[in-house]
């Protein structure tokens, strides 16, 4: 087989015969060792050995890995004529720098990789390959490498070729060697079509992973994918089962929805899951609810589907922080989504003023500055943010931040004194029942806090 080869150009031909020495090396390598092990085990015990085990079959050819990286069907057809050929595993041995801490330096080291004929045609979306193999014995649930075909072919996504698989026997609830099984490798937009032939041939929608038991619910709604939560949850996908952590596929929407450009995403894969039943104040890891997520994102328009669905946005996390801790701690990252709407949404769900020792996290961003000032019926000194101001924008803000700093330990006008009283006693309940007030316009307006551009 290794006297079989294609025509190369003179460079093609030489990086071949430098990785067939390569392999060559590891196998002279390999046998030595194994020379020595089997001296070790026999001066130390009087017992023969025992019979060994068929060992499988390797092909390090580059010739033959070639043919089936390019999907070659008349070459595939030529070289694998049976069960044992089609079952060989593929081995390649390539050179990589690696950093060798007892040296101190980068050095160059073999890595070697192991998959199988079947795994690459199925990878590759060859189908008529992988049909070829399958039908000259290739075990269709061979894990070689860490994978089964039906893994590659669903994660890459190539829809023939895992159709092809599943016809021929292929288990859907297979797990590789990382423990992920193929529904949870459906990572893709493109991945639908996998997903919904997985489905028909038996795959368990809540099936979580080895160690972290993940659901491909939870994946789904981590990558942002709508249509696949929908195929979830319409195939009994159940939107209350934690992660190992105690997350929620809704926690994983939440903490995932980071990208300004993916927040309509996010925002319906929230809203399909909340749909369903999901708990919006349901704590994953270190407490953070599904809004702290939202909150630590920079997501108002997130945070609002959640506090309408009646999340608490006074809870704390383990740390202490509430839902208004995690929104000022990203004014700065986020200060371009308008930081100051996250803000009103939680005053006007129940949170109330915050810790003085928190301003600092706002205060380069005045309108988000001004929405929390204007919680408080005594503007707290500020000592304990004015220093984190820059002057440029000191300078910018000149009348803002002057008004801020002249009524700090100042008594409030008595018409924001009587705004305090009114929202204090409505509570959570500010956002529903202020609008409903038999007031004058200007006067509802004013107890929703609008910013104005001075503190007075």
């Amino acid at each position: 087989m290794a006297q079989e080869t294609f025509a190369f150009s003179s460079s093609a031909l030489r990086s071949l015969r430098l990785q067939q020495e390569l392999l060559e090396q590891e196998d002279r390598r390999r046998a030595l060792a194994r020379e020595s092990a089997t001296r070790r085990f026999l001066s130390l015990s009087p017992r023969p050995p025992l019979t060994p085990h068929r060992r499988p079959k390797y092909c390090r050819d580059p010739a033959v890995h070639n043919a089936l990286y390019t999907g070659d069907i008349l070459r595939i057809k030529s070289i694998f004529k049976d069960e044992t050929t089609t079952n060989m595993i593929m081995e390649m041995v390539s050179e990589e720098l690696v950093w060798s801490p007892e040296q101190g330096l980068w050095v160059l080291s073999s890595r070697r990789q192991q998959t199988s004929a079947l795994r690459i045609a199925a990878s590759r979306g060859y189908s008529d390959c992988a049909r070829h193999l399958l039908l000259q014995g290739a075990v269709v649930d061979a894990v070689v490498g860490g994978r089964a075909p039906l893994h590659d072919s669903v994660a890459a996504p190539r829809p023939d070729c895992a159709r092809l698989l599943l016809a021929f026997g292929a288990d859907p609830n297979l797990l590789n060697a990382e423990g992920s099984a193929p529904l949870h490798l459906c990572t893709a937009p493109e991945s639908l079509l996998c997903a919904e032939l997985l489905l028909a041939h038996g795959a368990r929608v809540n099936l979580g992973t080895r160690d972290q038991q993940l659901t491909a619910l939870h994946v789904a709604a981590r990558q942002g994918l709508v249509a696949h939560v929908e195929l979830y949850l319409h195939h009994g996908a159940d939107p209350s089962c934690r992660t190992r952590q105690g997350e929620t596929p809704l926690n994983a929407a939440c903490a995932a929805a980071e990208r300004p450009e993916e927040a309509e995403r996010y925002y319906r894969v929230a809203e399909r899951l909340l749909a369903a039943g999901a708990n919006p104040g349901a704590a994953g890891r270190k407490d953070h609810t599904p809004l702290h997520n939202a909150c630590s994102n920079g997501q108002p328009r997130l945070a609002q589907l959640l506090l309408r669905h009646g999340a608490d946005a006074t809870i704390p996390n383990c740390a202490g922080y509430t839902p208004m801790d995690c929104a000022l701690h990203a004014v700065e990252e986020y200060r371009h989504q308008h930081p100051e709407e996250t803000i009103a949404l939680l005053l006007n769900h129940g949170a109330g003023p915050v810790h003085p020792k928190m301003l600092k996290f706002c205060c380069r961003h005045p309108p988000a500055l001004e929405m929390v000032l204007n919680a408080y019926d005594r503007i707290p000194p500020p000592e304990s943010w004015v220093g984190s101001v820059p002057p440029e924008l000191w300078e910018e803000h000149q009348e803002f931040y002057a008004s801020a700093q002249c009524m700090a330990g100042t008594p409030r006008r008595l018409q924001h004194l009587a705004r305090c009283t009114v929202r204090r006693h409505l509570g959570a309940r500010c956002h529903l029942a202020v609008p409903k007030l038999a007031l004058p316009a200007p006067l509802r307006h004013y107890l929703q806090l609008p910013l104005t551009g001075v503190i007075s």
